[in-house]
């Protein structure tokens, strides 16, 4: 019997690192995380291609431009206001503001920046506008069952 290699509706663990283009690690796991290859799932379709073949074990790294990952900054989804109007608990930088458009579609912001008596929220994700480097390492492959091959696996893998 063969060695389990990444294929199409195998569940895999990895281990992986987000890193920046000046080497500045952003995001990482060393404790594994799953997903469904082929299935439906959060990766990227570039690094889940990379992995396609891989032998458990194996270590690949797949540089994202922003197009291919969390698109360019968009200054339309950056908002300055009078910190007066803010309410307290969201008077820090990196504080979750979670907000609703006419249409009632919800969208999470981030205080990005506090200065004098203005405060600013960002809508876009924090890695947009950044070509990143993944490196990942494959930690774990089996079989995937029915309902992970229809449904996925429900924790989220690098985002």
């Amino acid at each position: 019997m063969s060695d389990p290699v990444v294929s199409k509706h195998k569940v895999v663990a990895i281990t992986y690192s987000i890193i920046d283009e000046s080497g500045v690690i952003l995001e990482q796991s060393d404790i594994p995380v799953y997903y469904v290859h082929g299935g439906p799932n959060d990766m990227f379709p570039d690094v889940e291609a990379a992995l396609d073949g891989r032998p458990l074990g194996d270590s690949i790294e797949v540089v994202l431009p922003p197009e291919k990952a969390f698109g360019y900054h968009d200054p339309g989804m950056t908002f300055t206001d009078d910190i007066a109007n803010v309410p307290p608990e969201f008077r820090r930088v990196g504080a979750e503001v979670e907000m609703q458009n006419d249409r009632g579609e919800t969208r999470s912001f981030f205080v990005s920046k506090i200065e004098a008596d203005k405060l600013t929220v960002d809508g876009n994700h924090p890695f947009a506008g950044k070509t990143l480097t993944y490196a990942v390492t494959v930690t774990d492959i089996r079989d995937a069952s029915e309902e992970e091959k229809r449904k996925g696996i429900s924790k989220p893998v690098m985002h």
